[in-house]
């Protein structure tokens, strides 16, 4: 028995010497995807998804794509405008922070209009390394459209949207090294 805890105990601190696998950052123009981080959320390390219009972190996508693929890809261009990732359609990324939107995010397929008081530019990926909007991370709001879903809002508001027990989550940005294209619903 003591001997099985020295090896783990040795074992432990080994692995805990080894460096931390590095996340690499997207630069402009490359496709990435985005991961909650807030330790203790039920939001907590779920993948950013598309879904009918709604940019969500969890649950499951509405989207055809060339391969199966369980989150969202996305790729901001140089003029700070944001695009799900795809090969033959333009799928533009927007905020509302008008006093009716809240600071709703979503998304727009090709000959769709942007809703009255949708932002297209201002998305960037900050030095740590996180999809923002204008220099704001998303509150992620629980919704039971889809089961273990929460909607993304950009927002100063403790209920955007009205929505009750919404929590601050950063998006950590990660490269897609072998992106999927993906023809998201609309609203």
């Amino acid at each position: 028995m003591q001997y099985s805890t020295l090896a783990l105990a040795a074992f432990t601190s080994v692995a805990a010497a080894l460096p931390a696998p590095q996340i690499e950052t997207p630069c402009t123009n490359e496709p990435f995807g985005a991961v909650a981080i807030h330790s203790g959320s039920d939001a907590h390390l779920q993948s950013a998804t598309a879904w009918k219009g709604n940019l969500l972190v969890g649950g499951q996508q509405d989207a055809t794509c060339e391969s199966p693929s369980a989150y969202a890809t996305f790729v901001i261009q140089d003029d700070t405008t944001a695009y799900l990732y795809a090969d033959t359609l333009t799928q533009q990324l927007y905020v509302d922070r008008s006093g009716m939107g809240q600071g709703k995010s979503g998304y727009t397929n090709e000959g769709q209009s942007l809703p009255r008081n949708g932002e297209v530019k201002g998305w960037s990926i900050s030095e740590d390394g996180y999809l923002v909007f204008d220099g704001m991370s998303p509150k992620a709001c629980p919704t039971e459209v889809i089961g273990g879903s929460f909607s993304l809002w950009f927002s100063n508001a403790d209920e955007p949207g009205f929505n009750k027990n919404c929590t601050g989550v950063a998006l950590r940005a990660v490269k897609a090294d072998s992106p999927v294209s993906c023809i998201y619903s609309s609203s």
